[in-house]
């Protein structure tokens, strides 16, 4: 069958990044964050003081955005940059959690953002990671992986990796976050996340990292070998 693109849907929380950055890596394809990219749309709004429910303001924001991707070598990782900027951390910090689903909740937002993506996975031989990937962005992916896993685990794991970038938010604070966010992310008028009819589930809140992106890994090399 040749090179895919695989969409990997889920809650946050459920290590889809990781797993997708990690799944692209073996594969030899690109990985695009799409959550970044709002993330990133978050972090010009709160920069700029652009109300996000002002469809003027938006419009004209949307316009002033440059989204790009690229990988460092030094580091082996791949680097989200918003008009040339670097902004892996500063998208992550807790503001942005607390803003960026509602921002992703908007249509005029996610009509030009699906755009931008539908564009990257013109060649195909990419992982792209989100909530609408399956159903919106690429509903003919050849692989779609929708993952899930314990609030609480979620919770855990949330903490630990904001520690580790030096970080500290209460564990109530970030389980309140973690529900607030699926709540908005499942109900949302436009494109909420929900599992394609041909998706593959894959609960990750007892499986090593190792484990769910070898179990990816066994599922596109079935397709991209096996057609």
């Amino acid at each position: 069958m040749g090179d895919i693109v695989i969409a990997i849907d889920g809650f946050s929380g459920t290590g889809k990044s990781s797993t997708a950055k990690e799944v692209a890596s073996a594969l030899g394809y690109t990985y695009i964050d799409s959550g970044a990219m709002y993330r990133c749309v978050a972090r010009y709004f709160i920069d700029h003081q652009i109300d996000f429910e002002e469809e003027e303001e938006v419009i004209v924001a949307l316009d002033e955005i440059l989204i790009s991707f690229r990988f460092n070598k030094a580091l082996n990782a791949s680097e989200i940059l918003l008009n040339g900027q670097i902004m892996d951390h500063q998208i992550r910090l807790p503001e942005i959690n607390g803003i960026v689903s509602q921002i992703a909740a908007q249509p005029l937002i996610r009509k030009k953002l699906v755009n931008r993506q539908q564009a990257l996975g013109l060649h195909k031989s990419m992982v792209m990671d989100g909530r609408d990937i399956g159903t919106v962005v690429f509903p003919d992916a050849a692989l779609k992986i929708f993952m899930t896993a314990d609030l609480d685990i979620r919770s855990k794991r949330r903490q630990k990796e904001l520690e580790e970038q030096g970080i500290q938010v209460n564990l109530d604070e970030i389980k309140k976050n973690l529900a607030s966010r699926d709540h908005l992310d499942t109900t949302r008028i436009d494109s909420p996340l929900v599992k394609a009819a041909d998706a593959i589930a894959l609960d990750s809140s007892y499986l090593t990292f190792d484990d769910q992106v070898k179990e990816i890994i066994d599922l596109a090399n079935k397709i991209i070998y096996e057609g």
